[in-house]
């Protein structure tokens, strides 16, 4: 009988999900990675094998209405899959685990409760990734389930880092500085001494960029600051998000404008960013594709933001040896490392215009004082390892 860990991510309209095998050596073995879209309107699954051949690409139609329904279409499909195959454990990724959780734990109903207190910290996140505990806690009564958080890499910053400025009583009810994206950082940390030898003991600024966006200052693989706070809400500008905002801001738009809490919330999570500067798209591609002075004003700000927050960074780090991107910006846009990497010029970053071109894992001069590099990240592999090694499944990672 073959074993598996099923890898899950669930987002409001969207369920993204990986199969592992249990290894014969360290380290799981990518079966499969899909997700299922349009949750709530016109569903659709889709994955590929490890290897990037495709195994499924269906639509399922507007039944599939939440996250219960989505995880009984998944259960379906797996099933016609790995038949006959035994599920050791479920990861999850988990948004926000509070001042609690400092790494991953296994979900228990007490854990579940501690975490449902998190969810105003996490709207946009925490609520759906609850869901799909709770649904695969019911269909998988007996198989143990891991929470991991993206706030749990960040708990090695200094009390100092932590800090929000506010009076001690409420600072003592848990409002401090969290930092987010935890499991990709964690990744990045994993992998450096492998790609970048040279710069993983030393001073890096991993820059997360997607959809979300953040930034981690790195020494020895260990996050010292981070760009997101005490929500997600902080730092970069990101798709749909605003970064820092002047708290001014958000009380005018309740007191001058009489928003609701409701509207305000919907404004800083779904309204801002990328989509609220440009009107058209919360997506880089479809700005760097457009003729729209509005998307060029996005795509400036967007650059503008990470390359000030850059400065504050290499600031906290006291000089900086590495520069890192990561997500699927960082990843994937040469244009927008382009001009972060020519804003970073007086910290001393020179880029290889023909290696980003490229998409190479070093996009610097060989010459050049501070490095550059693209390294894809990976946190469902992170998931997995954490769910490997607390269920006792995998020995621990080199």
């Amino acid at each position: 009988m073959r074993d598996y860990a099923l890898i899950l991510n669930a987002g409001s309209s969207s369920l993204k999900f990986c199969v592992f095998e249990r290894p014969e050596a360290e380290d799981w073995h990518l079966e499969s990675r899909g997700q299922i879209e349009g949750i709530g309107t016109a569903a659709r699954i889709s994955a590929r094998s490890g290897g990037g051949g495709l195994l499924i690409d269906k639509m399922l139609g507007a039944e599939v209405r939440d996250q219960r329904d989505a995880l009984d279409a998944l259960a379906a499909w797996l099933r016609s899959m790995y038949g006959g195959a035994r599920v050791l454990g479920v990861g999850h990724r988990v948004v926000h685990g509070g001042a609690r959780f400092a790494g991953p734990t296994i979900v228990t109903p007490q854990v579940m409760t501690e975490l449902h207190c998190l969810t105003s910290l996490a709207p946009l996140h925490q609520p759906y990734n609850l869901a799909a505990i709770e649904a695969v806690t019911k269909r998988l009564p007996d198989v143990p389930q891991v929470a991991c958080f993206d706030t749990s890499f960040h708990r090695t910053q200094s009390p100092l880092a932590q800090m929000v400025p506010l009076p001690r009583d409420i600072c003592r009810a848990g409002v401090q500085r969290y930092g987010f994206h935890g499991l990709s950082y964690e990744y990045i940390a994993n992998v450096m001494p492998r790609v970048a030898p040279d710069i993983a003991p030393g001073r890096v600024i991993v820059a997360h960029l997607g959809s979300g966006a953040s930034l981690c200052a790195m020494r020895n693989g260990k996050s010292v600051d981070s760009s997101l706070g005490f929500t997600a809400l902080d730092g970069l500008c990101m798709g749909t998000r605003p970064g820092a905002v002047d708290p001014g801001v958000i009380l005018y738009l309740f007191q001058g404008l009489g928003l609701s809490v409701k509207e305000v919330e919907t404004i800083l999570y779904k309204r801002s960013g990328l989509l609220g500067i440009s009107g058209i798209s919360n997506d880089m591609r479809d700005l760097l594709r457009s003729n729209s002075q509005d998307a060029r004003l996005a795509v400036d700000y967007f650059v503008y933001r990470a390359a000030k927050e850059i400065g504050a960074m290499a600031a906290t780090l006291g000089g900086i040896d590495g520069l890192v991107f990561t997500a699927g910006i960082g990843e994937n846009s040469a244009e927008v490392r382009r001009r972060i990497c020519e804003s970073c010029k007086w910290l001393g970053v020179e880029m290889d215009a023909e290696a980003n071109a490229r998409n190479l894992s070093r996009i610097s001069l060989a010459g050049s004082r501070v490095s550059a590099w693209v390294i894809p990240t990976n946190e469902e592999l992170m998931i997995a390892r954490h769910t490997g090694l607390l269920l006792g499944l995998i020995a621990a990672h080199a």
